[in-house]
């Protein structure tokens, strides 16, 4: 648990719910409904040992904060997932209540991610033979199953990506980084159709020096590079749709964006008990560039 204010927003909440989804805790001290809560949510961010963030916002000293999310009472909690609220309750709920609330958008405990795999000693043959035998033995790992399917992007292996990927197509709608992984499938099968990348080139920059505002042009041209594993130059380009219109195609911008910063990450580094993991600097980087975007 920790206190938020309006400095340290953008950091603590809309980006850690990049990766983490964060609940957020609007309480005062006179409060007494808030008394009886407060324990309760950080019994339970104890219990469910990092699948989410629990911070606390007093409504009384960041009323700016309260009045963006449109708080009218407290206690009231807001759960934020990918820069977004999703869902919130009212009220002193009891744990058990708490803990119904949070199992609608948390992953399983069993399904968080995968031992790393990067600080092993083993081949990238070895370390993808492994996520296989992952994704056998439990289908249901969601994490495992992201991990194969990512590497094989990652490796050029497009068909076995797609059949690894096939039994849990369906869930993109539910699962982000499934989602993501299908934003990536799908910009390498648009680049796969482009073979000229001279040519491609030129005509996206074309239409782009015509218009600022081509926003099919710019987001083709961020596919393009998401195919190459130009992971920055497609990150610009969407950076440059959203601050321009930050929900332009029903939020495809802002979508594939995390889709990319999901596919770029790598796997956090094994780091002693009550260390912190340190973020690849570069996804931590374009994390605040939209963050900064988003809250503008």
């Amino acid at each position: 648990m920790m206190d938020v204010t309006v400095a340290n927003f953008e950091e603590e909440v809309i980006a850690a719910s990049m990766t983490t989804p964060v609940l957020i805790d609007f309480w005062a001290p006179w409060c007494g409904p808030c008394k009886s809560l407060g324990p309760i949510l950080e019994k339970v961010e104890t219990a469910y040992e990092g699948r989410f963030k629990l911070v606390k916002i007093d409504s009384d000293q960041e009323q700016q904060l309260g009045a963006a999310f449109g708080i009218r009472s407290i206690p009231t909690c807001i759960l934020m997932v990918g820069g977004k609220p999703v869902d919130g309750f009212q009220g002193a709920l009891p744990e058990g209540k708490v803990k119904e609330f949070l199992d609608k958008h948390l992953p399983p405990a069993e399904e968080l991610p995968v031992e790393d795999l990067a600080l092993a000693d083993v081949t990238p043959e070895e370390a993808l033979a492994k996520l296989e035998a992952d994704v056998v033995n439990d289908p249901t790992n969601e994490s495992a199953r992201f991990e194969l399917v990512k590497a094989l992007l990652l490796a050029g292996d497009t068909d076995a990506a797609k059949v690894a990927f096939a039994p849990v197509i369906a869930q993109t709608t539910v699962v982000r980084r499934f989602d993501s992984l299908k934003r990536m499938m799908d910009a390498i099968d648009f680049a796969a159709a482009r073979t000229d990348k001279q040519a491609d080139t030129a005509e996206f920059d074309a239409k782009i020096a015509l218009n600022k505002r081509d926003f099919d042009a710019r987001f083709d041209k961020a596919r393009w590079h998401m195919a190459h594993q130009e992971w920055t130059a497609a990150l610009d380009e969407l950076l440059d749709i959203l601050m321009r219109d930050k929900t332009w195609s029903e939020d495809k911008a802002r979508k594939t964006y995390i889709a990319i910063l999901d596919i770029m990450e790598a796997p956090k580094p094994k780091v002693a008990d009550g260390q912190i993991p340190p973020d690849d600097p570069v996804v931590a980087t374009y994390r605040r560039r939209l963050s900064s975007v988003i809250l503008s």
